[in-house]
């Protein structure tokens, strides 16, 4: 199983990230598409790919949160498709495996009695947009090695949502992230939409958490059974992210898998 580690806040430049990642003996860097330095029209995939060698790593990419390109304003859907696909090319020129992404929910009209969410009220026209979105992401990967993954949050509740990610799973270029800690925040419900689809689970954010003190908490300073989420993310042959937002979180998550023996 290959243990990976996000970029840190604390380290702007990917050497600093990948310098780490190969003092802590893991095996990539998931590099985050909010941050500046990450953005598609300032990656140099020919400097990642002389990182990635000189440090012994690779990557995966998160894309942004923010972006869905079933945005019922066309514009910005199609610049965030092209933030994709062009996000795609670079991951073929670095063997890149995962795309990691949310599923952003849309807006939603407060009612007296509920949220009345756009997506699910103009269904016909979500469906239409994110089907056009999976074909150009499946013509893009193509044959490549790539799958994008969605990750779950609270989004993961709403039965929309739900049915659209059963239209990306359509495609075999897409999959499924795990993110522990999310689950766990959620009253552990957004899991029941992962076991409906486990056999494409192909990705995990491993990260601990307490009621008291939240998410992203160092491995063995939270609540969760760290040995189950690893067994899970094994059979289903995972990559694995430490996903703590600190250097010396990832230090202590680290150590814990060294002292239980399941690094």
């Amino acid at each position: 199983m290959q243990f990976g580690m996000p970029t840190l806040i604390e380290l702007q430049t990917i050497e600093e990230n990948a310098s780490l990642c190969r003092e802590l003996g893991l095996s990539f860097v998931e590099f985050n598409m909010d941050l500046p330095e990450y953005q598609i029209d300032r990656l140099s995939p020919a400097h990642l790919a002389e990182t990635a060698s000189k440090y012994g790593i690779f990557y995966t990419v998160h894309l942004e949160d923010t972006a869905y390109p079933w945005n019922f304003n066309k514009r910005v859907a199609n610049a965030y498709t092209e933030t994709v696909l062009r996000t795609v090319d670079v991951a073929k020129q670095l063997s890149v495996p995962v795309l990691n992404m949310h599923f952003h929910q849309g807006e939603y009209f407060t009612l007296p009695d509920r949220k009345a969410y756009l997506f699910e009220v103009y269904n016909e026209e979500f469906l239409r947009m994110l089907t056009a979105f999976r074909d150009a992401c499946s013509r893009a990967v193509g044959e490549a090695a790539i799958k994008i993954c969605v990750e779950n949050t609270g989004a993961f509740l709403l039965d929309f949502v739900a049915e659209g990610i059963a239209v990306l799973l359509e495609s075999p270029v897409f999959a499924l992230t795990f993110d522990t800690g999310h689950n766990a925040s959620g009253g552990f419900l957004q899991q029941k939409l992962i076991e409906r689809h486990m056999n494409r689970l192909s990705h995990m954010h491993l990260h601990d958490y307490s009621h008291a003190r939240g998410n992203h908490l160092p491995l063995g300073e939270g609540e969760l059974d760290i040995a189950k989420h690893l067994d899970i993310a094994r059979k289903q042959n995972c990559r694995v992210v430490l996903e703590t937002k600190t250097v010396a979180g990832l230090r202590k998550s680290v150590g814990y898998l060294k002292e239980t023996r399941m690094f």
